[in-house]
């Protein structure tokens, strides 16, 4: 089993790959083989809306949003981690979304099978300042669609807010790394 990791973040090293290496982790101690990219090191275009996809049937802008679809295709479950910011994902992590297009044309309108002929499991990851609960809801409606679109079931997630308020050796955040590793691991136990 292949599971691929997604960091929306722009910030290395921060709460979010904290996590979602955390995930990685459990996925790695149940058997899986993990990929992990960070978005904010590719390089890629907003989609264009230039519905060429509705012919050709994939993205026609060639760029590392290619090498993304290849991964989430190849991959047996998917892990996606962002930060909040105003109260929703980050723009890396929306710009990646909004470029799956091609693969919603692929399954709605071209009828194909879409990203993938297996049905996947999933996870998101997210991670605030503060505890509004709504931004939480609104960035897991994004995610919830997305995997929809690429055959993927929103399995599992997990919600971390009040970071503002830790400290280096908080209860609150060793708390959140174990409740990763679990994700992670029942993400791969679940197939």
């Amino acid at each position: 089993m292949r599971v691929l990791a997604i960091s929306g973040s722009p910030k290395k090293g921060g709460f979010t790959d904290l996590l979602l290496d955390g995930s990685l982790d459990g996925a790695r101690a149940a058997g899986a083989g993990t990929d992990k990219i960070i978005l904010n090191d590719l390089s890629f275009k907003p989609c264009q809306e230039c519905f060429l996809c509705e012919d050709a049937g994939a993205c026609v802008v060639h760029d590392d949003m290619s090498v993304i679809h290849k991964k989430i295709k190849d991959a047996d479950a998917l892990i996606i981690a962002s930060p909040i910011y105003f109260g929703t994902i980050t723009a890396q992590l929306k710009t990646m979304i909004d470029r799956c297009n091609s693969l919603w044309v692929a399954k709605r309108k071209l009828k194909n099978a879409g990203p993938s002929e297996k049905v996947k499991n999933g996870a998101f990851i997210c991670v605030a300042g503060s505890d509004g609960k709504e931004y939480f809801r609104n960035a897991g409606s994004v995610i919830r669609i997305l995997f929809s679109t690429l055959n993927i079931n929103y399995s599992a997630e997990l919600f971390v807010g009040g970071l503002d308020e830790l400290t280096a050796n908080s209860t609150k955040k060793k708390d959140a790394i174990l409740k990763s590793y679990e994700l992670g691991l029942s993400l791969v136990k679940s197939k």
